[in-house]
């Protein structure tokens, strides 16, 4: 267990956009990913094409995301695992349905989960976090009200240190453009 797989030197292009070729792993509807490790030398991590498991994934280095999710519906669950050094997201969430992040831990990170601000095609989504070890970071979760994204966290799990916001909301929108801050580690239930 916990193979080291990346795409070689010079695969990260810092915060460029990638697409399923840049991948190290595209994980298929209903497939599970355990016990590796992401090296650094990666542009895209892993792109779960449906729900997906991914159970003790390790990310040495992010480059632009860790994990995109492309689902339109259903559950992803992310267990176990953890992600260093991510400029942005560690989570991108692309398509629909619902995203489990448990039992998890992020060091020196933008966003844990974004539910995608500016994608063609817009869903209301949803993400549970629960057992988070953090550190070092900006946001827990980047969600966007106008389309109803739903953050669910089980606050007495989470250990967090020098995180700035839990949950920030964003006007979302799918025209492409960087989409508007509302709130910053404010919640509304």
């Amino acid at each position: 267990g916990n193979v080291r797989f990346d795409r070689g030197s010079g695969a990260c292009e810092g915060q460029t956009e990638g697409g399923d070729s840049d991948a190290v792993f595209l994980v298929q509807s209903g497939g599970t990913l355990q016990n590796v490790v992401i090296g650094a030398n990666q542009a895209e991590g892993v792109h779960c094409l449906g729900p997906c498991n991914l159970y003790n994934v390790w990310f040495e280095d992010v480059c632009e995301d860790a994990i995109t999710i492309k689902q339109t519906s259903g559950q992803s669950n992310i267990v176990g695992g953890g992600a260093k050094n991510a400029d942005d997201k560690v989570v991108q969430h692309n398509g629909g349905g619902t995203v489990k992040i448990d039992s998890y831990c992020v060091q020196t990170f933008g966003k844990l989960y974004r539910s995608c601000g500016n994608c063609s095609t817009q869903y209301k989504r949803t993400v549970l976090i629960s057992q988070i070890i953090g550190s070092s970071g900006s946001v827990l979760a980047g969600i966007n009200s106008n389309y109803g994204d739903v953050a669910q966290f089980d606050t007495a799990s989470l250990s967090l240190t020098s995180v700035k916001s839990i949950c920030n909301t964003y006007q979302g929108n799918s025209n492409g453009d960087e989409p508007t801050e509302l709130t910053s580690n404010t919640a509304n239930a």
